[in-house]
């Protein structure tokens, strides 16, 4: 049987996460406002049918473990792999990040801001509602964040881990980072995460946290085209 991780979208938009899910059959895709992500039941056969009746020309959606090609109407506009990594350390310490503030709606522009900014994934103003997140702030203007996206039975992702250009090198992101781990993890939950694979410095930073690889897939971001479009050309 497979392993619960190796379709997480999927089995997360189908379970605990389906409130927040569009789609039927066998496509799922994260509301309008959440994360832009997609969820096949069998990843090498995407229903785009239903994809076009639930997406509008224009939308950009993140999808993994998907390699045919782009029916009509569709276009595949940047393709590459990432880790999957799951934590197998020990319990973190009480401590880290405990003096960081616990995100709401109303941080929820300036998260999106520095999502914009740092592209730790994809994001939307509705993410923070996926699970707890934290950030720092300096004079009001949030520098770091990190909190919870993706769940399935035993296991949670620790997701949207940035932090500002200027304010990088403080130890703000492992704090965070580590905050969630325990309270996962004292919850009974495995924290894993995902990370692109040419981004070898966070890659070797979570490897020496105590995560390991569990399995690297292709990640697209596709996006719905208008089709008429490319008949009237």
């Amino acid at each position: 049987m497979a392993h619960l991780l190796d379709n997480i979208f999927w089995n997360t938009l189908t379970g605990p996460h389906a409130v927040f899910a569009a789609g039927s059959g066998d496509v799922r895709r994260y509301a309008r406002g959440f994360s832009p992500i997609l969820g096949f039941r069998d990843p090498q056969r995407p229903d785009f049918a239903e994809l076009e009746r639930i997406c509008d020309v224009g939308e950009h959606f993140y999808c993994d473990q998907w390699t045919g090609h782009a029916p009509a109407g569709w276009a595949i506009e940047a393709e590459s792999t990432m880790y999957r990594m799951v934590y197998a350390g020990d319990l973190p310490p009480d401590g880290p990040g405990d003096d960081a503030t616990q995100l709401s709606l109303e941080h929820a522009e300036q998260a999106v801001a520095l999502a914009a900014l740092t592209r730790p994934g994809p994001f939307g103003l509705r993410t923070i509602e996926l699970g707890d997140y934290y950030g720092y702030f300096d004079g009001g203007q949030l520098v770091a964040m990190a909190g919870e996206r993706t769940v399935v039975k035993g296991y949670r992702e620790i997701s949207g881990v940035c932090t500002h250009p200027d304010y990088q090198g403080r130890g703000y992101a492992r704090a965070l980072m580590q905050r969630l781990m325990r309270q996962q993890l004292l919850r009974g939950e495995t924290p894993f995460l995902h990370v692109m694979s040419a981004n070898a410095p966070a890659h070797t930073l979570y490897l020496r946290m105590g995560f390991t690889d569990h399995s690297e897939p292709v990640v697209r971001v596709i996006g719905r085209t208008d089709p008429r479009a490319a008949t009237a050309s």
